[in-house]
């Protein structure tokens, strides 16, 4: 009996074998964190392929009024009541410096910021990082040299802004409607987003 169930043991060993290897490498990643840089490195490569370009047609939501009813401050602490740029077409995205995926499609946000009308088309780069942050959230920008518009919470966000996920993007249209809600990374800089911000902004 005892020789049976030490066979049994030695088989089970000998099958289980390539799983200990499978979970310990898994778990190798995990710790070191470096299954985070391969995920963000093949993140990295689909934006570049074009394989997450942001088609706005794809993601139109059911159009719901905006919420203007809140206040944001740039890196500098000089307040900006979102009610100021009701009039323009405002592409919010909503981000935090320990997200990935945000850090990922920032790059396709400063292309697409470059080559809009600013006079008609408002950034507003919000992040949700604590508000001691503000230092770590600065040295990033300037590390990576964006230009966008970037600001924190200088008041409570309403309810259609607590979002779930991010980076989430809202981009809002003159009249004050929602016009596109895409949760989660995608390529801005793509010409069907231009088109789609200047024909909303009337140019």
């Amino acid at each position: 009996m005892k020789i049976f169930e030490n066979q049994k043991l030695k088989k089970f060993a000998r099958a289980a074998r390539p799983w200990g290897f499978v979970i310990g490498l898994i778990l190798l990643l995990k710790v070191t964190g470096i299954g985070s840089s391969i995920s963000l490195a093949t993140q990295g490569v689909l934006m570049k392929a074009g394989a997450m370009d942001a088609e706005p047609a794809t993601f139109i939501s059911r159009e719901e009024a905006f919420n203007y009813n809140f206040i944001v401050k740039d890196l500098d602490g000089k307040e900006l009541a979102m009610s100021a740029l009701k009039g323009k077409v405002i592409f919010l995205n909503l981000w935090a410096t320990w997200c990935g995926p945000c850090r990922v499609e920032m790059p396709s946000i400063q292309n697409l910021y470059n080559s809009v009308d600013k006079d008609k088309i408002a950034f507003v780069i919000l992040s949700l990082d604590q508000e001691a942050q503000q230092a770590k959230i600065a040295q990033f920008i300037s590390s990576k040299e964006f230009t966008f518009p970037v600001y924190q919470p200088a008041s409570p966000l309403p309810k259609q802004l607590r979002v779930n996920t991010i980076p989430t993007t809202f981009i809002i249209s003159p009249d004050g409607k929602v016009k596109t809600r895409k949760i989660g990374m995608a390529n801005y800089d793509t010409d069907a987003m231009r088109v789609f911000l200047r024909e909303l902004s009337g140019v």
